[in-house]
Formats: structure tokens, C-alpha cells, sequence
């Protein structure tokens, strides 16, 4: 089994580059987070607009399809709790973002198609995924909303920026050379997609033939 990293976002920059697939993390620092389609494609737009305050601050850091609810009083905001979604979802707008971001960490859960997989690799960043289901364990690592962006959405649905402590653990599914767990399932399956169907349709024949 895997040792656990530790990864302070604060120090650590190298180190991402390091990690392989099925090494687990934990991550202190600030993190980035949004479900929601409408604030990808706003990001897409302040890449292309180089809108400074956004990309500077995002740029080289770690982005996460990561829904996290918000409580709101007229004091603050509190996140209450977080959960992963899946990043599929977003394949078409995540290569942009991981280049024009320089970004060093996404993640989710479920992977992300070839296009965002040569991204990862160009730019040095690592996929983290998330245990589906796991909002119990996560939001334990929650510690305070640093900033919030596009208000006008749920919380689920805005750019929040999370400090998060010891957040985790999550595993690295894809890593900074373009190894994929994802990829690595795909290809064991093809490969015996052969044997599969020809036991298949021995079986088959065989329940006709019980018949016949």
C-alpha cells in the first residue's frame, strides 16, 4: 500500500511533479473549486481576456470539481461540507484552463478524456481522485472560504477559493508524465474484451444447446 504524501501547496511545488499514479495525498494550503459549468467557461473567457485578478490569482494552482456547500450570515461564510463530481463532465473546457492556468493539481472524480491527459503531461500536472461519496472524511479538512467569485450562482456553482488542512486523502490518477489509471483500465479491458466474448458465446451455445 501506498505512504500517504503530504503536500503543503504553501512550500511544495516540485514535489507534484514527482508523484505517480496510486500514490495517496493530503494537501494543506488554498485550493480552487467549482461545479459548475457556467464559471468554467468564465474562466475560459478571463484566460482569453486575461482578466489579471482571477488568473493571477489561480495561476499555478490546484483546481478541483469539488461541490462544497456554503452557509452564509451577514458575518461570513462558512463551508459546511464538500464532495466530489465528476470531472467528465467538463472535458471540454479543462484543457484550456490547465494550460492557461499553468495549473499543478485538478482533480475530482472519473478521470478526464486524452485531450486533458496530454495537457496534464505539458504542464507538469497531476489528476487527484477524489473517493466518491467521501464528503464525511473531506470536510474534515476544511478550514475557511478565502474568497468567493460569481455570487450570483449557488454555492455549489461559484469559484470558491478553500484554505483546506491535511485535505484528503485522495489518490493520483493520472500523473505529470501522462500515466493514467483510467487509461491503464481501458486498455486491461480491450485487451480481454477477445476472451471475454468467446467465453460468451461458449456459454451461449452451450445453454442452446441444453435446449435443443
Amino acid at each position: 500500500m501506498s505512504s500517504i504524501h503530504h503536500i503543503n501547496l504553501n512550500t511544495t511545488s516540485s514535489d507534484i511533479k514527482d508523484l505517480r499514479i496510486g500514490d495517496l495525498v493530503t494537501i494543506s494550503g488554498s485550493i480552487h473549486v467549482t461545479i459548475g459549468i457556467p464559471v468554467h467557461k468564465h474562466l475560459i473567457e478571463c484566460i482569453k481576456e486575461n482578466d489579471s485578478s482571477v488568473c493571477e490569482e489561480m495561476k499555478g494552482g490546484c483546481f478541483f470539481h469539488l461541490s462544497t456547500f456554503v452557509e452564509e450570515t451577514s458575518l461570513d461564510l462558512k463551508p459546511l461540507y464538500i464532495n466530489p463530481s465528476t470531472s467528465t463532465r467538463y472535458n471540454e473546457w479543462m484543457p484550456e484552463i490547465i494550460d492557461g492556468l499553468n495549473l499543478k493539481m485538478v482533480g475530482g472524480k472519473g478521470g478526464l478524456d486524452q485531450r486533458s491527459v496530454d495537457q496534464l503531461a505539458k504542464n507538469g500536472c497531476v489528476y487527484l481522485s477524489f473517493l466518491g461519496g467521501g464528503s464525511p472524511i473531506l470536510s474534515k479538512g476544511l478550514k475557511r472560504i478565502i474568497n468567493s467569485r460569481w455570487n450570483n450562482y449557488i454555492s455549489q456553482f461559484r469559484l470558491l477559493t478553500l484554505e483546506v488542512e491535511h485535505f484528503g486523502p485522495a489518490t493520483v490518477a493520472i500523473d505529470s508524465t501522462g500515466n493514467s489509471i483510467y487509461g491503464n483500465l481501458i486498455l486491461n479491458a480491450e485487451n480481454k474484451l477477445d476472451s471475454i466474448m468467446n467465453e460468451l458465446n461458449f456459454q451461449r451455445n452451450q445453454f442452446i444447446d441444453k435446449f435443443n
